[in-house]
């Protein structure tokens, strides 16, 4: 199996590479005379990205206490693809390294890279009389190389070999299952973590780049690292492992050159140009958030309330490649890098200060391919209209009645609810219930993605759209429903006009979801019988949920637009996916700097008010917990009202933007807050 996913691996890219090969020659022919002869000088520094898919073994020996034979084991550290689950032992990363080719087309380089694995583990149970029963784990949390490279470029080609220096930084596990550990503390129910033990080694492999254009190039590798051995203590339960470990890696990676004799000051200025071959081309974005809450009134704090006087950053990198299949097809693949926490684990709020926070939070960067989809666009007529180049989206053109399907996986909020002026936490406000309806309980992964199929039928003013999306397996979880037994029915009707001369446009989105959910009357009667907090999970069953929101935008003037949204959702049953809102309105202005000589510049100000029912409001105070708040009681409710208010400003190749946000009655709780969060914020994308 592992070798036919690593082979597998390396034809497609060999596929590519051969397709990115017709393409640059179909660009090439279209070019002056000169350029036909076009010979690429590998000489330069150069950064880019890698994603493969890794296999790897670790031999242990384990010491028992008293005994001369110490146990014996090995991991297999390979972990197929879980496409409902997103993890599997695909790794993500980033490289940087000078090339220098001499007359002779010989080429030597240096690269340091490092790579963040999904799912490379292994996991092994392990039972003597000494030690009871127990398990043992190895995970792969990073790793990385150091090395040199040498090759021979015939024409756009380098073909090279590579060798030097490699580590790594793994989390290692020892859980007792029964019995009692001799000589240890470890009974039934112990956990040891060690985590990021570090390991060095060596590496070795071989590869084959292309160019592409004379700043993009294209890779195929495969490397070997062996770690060499290493020995850990488990002091409960009184042990010693000794275990090596080796893995192997066959990757496909783009490069950027940055400049021949050093870096090329314009990457500060304008950034990457973007990669764009006609057929296939590639985008980027990187989002740094951080945010600080201040000291507030707390008088009691539960399971899932905000936490006063804290600050959390969160990180993520995502690149977009999308490739023209034949007429008006387009197929995108989106893997990304994820990293860090939001306030309190992302939790204490409905109405989320920082939307880009991850409800699976992470110390460590890790990666995810969290959307492949794709898009059918059918030209019906009307006038032509352009269609800009950004994120998943080809430059091109399309007729104002048209019909566009779409398959795959993908977020649910890229087609319905969308906004012109608060919509995308990466680029406007940042509230959970600003960039779409609080009540709107869109299909979605923890991360925000999930599988579906939806069509686009635009015919003049007017856009009607429909779509199917599969729901988790339970609700806010890390794991899809494989069967498609809960899933999501959407449908949104949408009509543009012109106010004054102005554009502008309404929307209305429905949706009805059926999975097993719990009511919260069952919970509260559940609990009074008992005598116990009220519980969710406990009473679950398959049902039906729906709502609906209003979606409004409006531009006043060139540089100052409006917009509202208001939503309604049945709030006898819990949410299943989005957060904890069972009624909401929220509205605000977006405002471009022209007026003050700064046009690239934006203000943002905009309120919300969310509310929930009396009887979720009960469920809370007998210590019911939600998706994202639950403080254990709720004697004085009372409505969430949140104001935010952000300037955002071009800062070289990037944007930075400084946000505020008040909230008043955190959790719908008086006795709460009021809350302030100061954000700040650093986007680039090309």
């Amino acid at each position: 199996m592992r070798a036919q996913c690593l082979a597998s691996l390396g034809l497609l890219v060999f596929a590519g590479s051969s397709y990115a090969d017709d393409l640059s020659s179909a660009l090439l022919s279209k070019a002056p005379p000169a350029a036909a002869s076009w010979s690429y000088d590998w000489t330069g520094v150069y950064v880019g990205g890698h994603l493969g898919y890794a296999t790897g073994s670790s031999d242990w020996t384990a010491t028992q206490a008293g005994a001369a034979t110490p146990l014996a084991g090995s991991l297999d550290l390979f972990n197929g693809f879980n496409a409902f689950g997103g993890t599997g032992s695909y790794l993500l990363g980033l490289q940087a390294g000078y090339n220098h080719m001499l007359p002779s087309r010989v080429v030597f380089g240096t690269e340091a890279d490092i790579s963040f694995p999904n799912l490379l583990s292994g996991n092994q149970t392990i039972s003597s009389p000494l030690i009871g029963l127990a398990n043992y784990q190895d995970q792969v949390e990073m790793s990385g190389t150091v090395r040199g490279r040498i090759g021979y470029a015939p024409g756009n080609w380098l073909f090279y070999a590579t060798g030097g220096f490699a580590y790594s930084f793994d989390h290692l596990t020892r859980s007792q299952i029964a019995g009692v550990a001799v000589g240890g503390t470890a009974v039934a129910g112990t956990v040891e973590d060690l985590f990021m033990v570090p390991r060095v080694g060596s590496v070795v492999g071989a590869g084959v780049e292309f160019a592409l254009t004379p700043r993009w190039m294209a890779r195929l590798e495969y490397l070997y690292a062996d770690y060499g051995s290493h020995s850990v203590d488990f002091p409960a339960g009184a042990q010693r492992f000794t275990s090596d470990l080796t893995v192997q890696t066959v990757r496909v990676g783009l490069d950027y050159r940055l400049g021949r004799g050093g870096i090329d000051p314009q990457i500060f200025t304008k950034g990457p140009d973007a990669l764009d071959l006609g057929s296939f081309a590639v985008h980027g974005q990187t989002t740094v958030v951080e945010a600080y809450a201040p000291p507030f009134t707390s008088p009691y704090i539960g399971q899932k309330s905000l936490t006063p006087n804290q600050g959390r950053e969160t990180w993520d990198a995502t690149l977009g490649l999308g490739v023209k299949l034949w007429r008006g097809a387009e197929f995108w693949f989106d893997p990304s890098i994820d990293q860090g926490f939001g306030l309190s684990a992302t939790q204490g709020v409905a109405g989320f200060p920082t939307a880009t926070a991850f409800r699976v939070g992470a110390s460590m960067p890790y990666p995810r391919l969290q959307k492949y989809f794709v898009r059918q666009t059918i030209d019906l007529g009307g006038d032509t209209q352009r269609v800009d180049v950004g994120l998943n989206q080809f430059a091109g053109s399309q007729t104002a009645d048209r019909l566009v399907i779409t398959i795959g996986k993908f977020a649910v909020t890229d087609l319905f609810d969308t906004n012109k002026y608060a919509n995308n936490p990466r680029r406007d406000f940042m509230n959970l219930a600003l960039i779409n309806a609080a009540t709107f309980d869109s299909a979605t992964d923890a991360w925000g993605y999930t599988y579906g199929a939806a069509a686009e039928w635009y015919q003049g003013d007017w856009t009607l759209r429909g779509g199917l999306f599969d729901l988790s397996v339970v609700p806010n979880s890390t794991e899809l429903d494989q069967s498609f037994a809960q899933f999501q029915w959407l449908g949104e009707i949408e009509r543009r006009y012109e106010l004054w001369g102005h554009p502008g446009k309404v929307a209305v989105t429905g949706f009805l979801s059926r999975g097993r959910m719990g009511s919260f009357q069952d919970a509260i009667d559940l609990a009074q019988a008992t005598g116990s907090s009220a519980d969710i999970t406990a009473v679950r069953e398959y049902r039906s949920r729906g709502g609906v929101s209003m979606n409004v935008e409006q531009e006043i003037t060139p540089d100052l637009g409006v917009f509202m949204r208001a939503g309604w959702a049945n709030d006898n049953i819990e949410p299943y996916e989005y957060t904890d809102v069972g009624r909401t309105i929220a509205a605000g202005i977006a405002l471009k700097g022209m007026q003050w000589h700064r046009p690239d510049d934006t203000f943002g100000l905009a309120g919300i008010l969310n509310g929930i029912s009396k009887v979720h409001e009960e469920f809370f105070n007998d210590g019911g917990l939600g998706i994202l708040i639950g403080d254990g009681r709720l004697p004085h409710p009372g409505p969430e009202q949140i104001v935010e208010m952000y300037y955002q400003l071009p800062v070289l190749a990037s944007t930075v933007t400084f946000d505020y946000q008040f909230i008043v009655n955190p959790a719908y709780n008086r006795d709460r807050g009021p809350v302030s969060v100061l954000g700040a914020r650093w986007h680039t994308e090309f």
